[in-house]
């Protein structure tokens, strides 16, 4: 399979991995500027960027570049050719093969979006939507709630409760609720929430910034869910 749709097939699936690609070559490494490979979370490679050698120093880049989630230049030298110094998003390592050469390596992380679901056919629900996907959010409207970073729940009525409840079980960071004071309270007030959990929930939802219309509103909550994504790193 191409690493390019190999790529796209993680990326469908919320897979997180890092895309390496061989930017400079000297002889005599076995890899060519323009090999690539994908790299997992678990350093399976996926690809070639380089021998056995290469391979694990590549590993260990790709994986503090996951963790970091940026990018990451890799500079693979031959003993006693360590010339280039380390500098912010650089970083050099020693290549222990005999056979020499020297490899530059830009390796890429891939994270999958902050993923949000939004639930209610309503003006403010609607544009919501398009607020977080101009943000660059996965947005889905469906029920399930795998692997969820946040969830607006902008229905104005039915199972909000039960929403909320499913929500904080399946460990959701950031819980809006669209609905004013002494709604919102009627129905925390019948969730027996514990303090960290109730920490969770945000009703009225959004910062106040006095939205009125459904686009301000949007505007305010994705505000909000950008500051409690940032501050729970990012996802």
């Amino acid at each position: 399979m191409p690493i390019s749709e190999r790529a796209q097939q993680l990326l469908a699936a919320r897979t997180p991995f890092v895309h390496a690609t061989v930017v400079r070559a000297q002889q005599p490494t076995s890899s060519r500027a323009g090999d690539e490979a994908i790299l997992l979370a678990d350093g399976t490679i996926e690809g070639f960027v380089g021998g056995h050698c290469a391979q694990n120093s590549v590993r260990k880049a790709a994986m503090g570049a996951l963790q970091a989630g940026e990018s990451v230049l890799l500079r693979v030298l031959p003993d006693g050719d360590v010339h280039f110094p380390e500098a912010p998003g650089a970083c050099v390592v020693v290549n222990p093969c005999l056979s020499g050469g020297s490899l530059e390596i830009f390796l890429t992380p891939q994270l999958p979006a902050p993923l949000v679901r939004i639930y209610g056919a309503t003006p403010i629900a609607d544009a919501l939507n398009q607020v977080c996907e101009l943000l660059g959010y996965d947005v889905r409207r469906e029920t399930d709630r795998a692997d969820t970073s946040a969830v607006v729940i902008a229905s104005h009525g039915g199972p909000e409760a039960e929403l909320i409840r499913a929500a904080l079980d399946n460990g959701v960071a950031y819980i809006g609720l669209v609905a004013s004071k002494v709604r919102g309270a009627s129905i925390l007030n019948g969730l027996e929430l514990t303090d960290a959990e109730r920490a969770r929930i945000h009703t009225p939802v959004g910062l106040d910034i006095g939205a009125k219309t459904p686009a301000e509103i949007a505007v305010s909550i994705a505000a909000e869910l950008i500051a409690a994504l940032r501050s729970n790193g990012g996802r």
